[in-house]
């Protein structure tokens, strides 16, 4: 019982956090999972399995806002999903370390990069969404959608970023679109291919699932009310706790 409280009160958090800034909940998470017992491959696949929760608990909310567009959509869960499986399959594969430290590096990036563009997301202008800038945006999609199948902490904020920075959307949609489409279609793909391939940990599930969505539906709300700039400096503060942290556990 005292397990499942702090399974419980950590996914509770974590996903709060994500739903808030558009992603980062591996953050507490998932190391929180192998603190408690679990190898590294069966924290991984009861982490993504749980993550999908946080995706209800955001869709939930963010579908009273009707923030999405279904041709956008779609185009970002067909250059994605390909991704996804291909980095779930490649994770076993990839040292643990280097690849923890890359992705340390450029989360740390993306924080510092949203702090130096002060105007950064907040305004939505809709572009490259036709044509030939628009594969160059698809190329893009599949290269988050390989880290998010095979990297566990952060990397829905860098489809935030990027749906910001290359299609200009504001702070407000991309992390609608994040927290939904990554966090419930994204994760959920991966969470197939690594339930397949590896163990999770069905008893810790429940306290892990209701974190999940009860975070991911509260601190959407949060960030509907308080608008980009709230989300900006969110966004900002868990990129850069999470680079750092990652730096840390790679070279430490």
């Amino acid at each position: 019982m005292f397990d499942q409280l702090i399974l419980f009160a950590a996914s509770l958090a974590a996903n709060f956090f994500s739903a808030l800034s558009g992603g980062g909940a591996g953050l507490i998470q998932f190391p929180m999972l192998i603190f408690l017992g679990l190898s590294f491959g069966t924290a991984l696949a009861t982490h993504k399995v749980a993550s999908v929760a946080l995706g209800l608990g955001a869709t939930l909310r963010h579908l009273k806002e009707s923030h999405l567009e279904r041709r956008f959509s779609l185009i970002i869960l067909g250059a994605g999903l390909p991704g996804v499986v291909l980095g779930a399959l490649a994770i076993l594969h990839i040292p643990e370390r280097a690849a923890t430290l890359a992705l340390g590096v450029l989360t740390l990036g993306l924080g510092l990069y949203s702090v130096f563009k002060p105007q950064l997301g907040m305004d939505h202008t809709p572009k490259n969404q036709q044509g030939r800038v628009l594969v160059g945006g698809m190329a893009g999609l599949f290269v988050v959608g390989f880290l998010n199948g095979s990297i566990t902490s952060g990397t829905g904020l860098f489809l935030t970023i990027w749906l910001i920075r290359y299609f200009g959307l504001d702070y407000t949609r991309a992390v609608a679109y994040t927290l939904i489409l990554c966090g419930l279609v994204w994760n959920g793909a991966g969470a197939l291919v690594l339930g397949v391939i590896g163990t999770v940990e069905w008893g810790w599930m429940p306290a892990l699932l209701a974190g999940s969505i009860i975070g991911g539906y509260l601190g959407s709300h949060l960030a509907i009310k308080k608008g980009n700039l709230w989300i900006k400096r969110s966004f900002e503060i868990v990129t850069i706790l999470i680079g750092l942290k990652l730096i840390s556990d790679a070279l430490f």
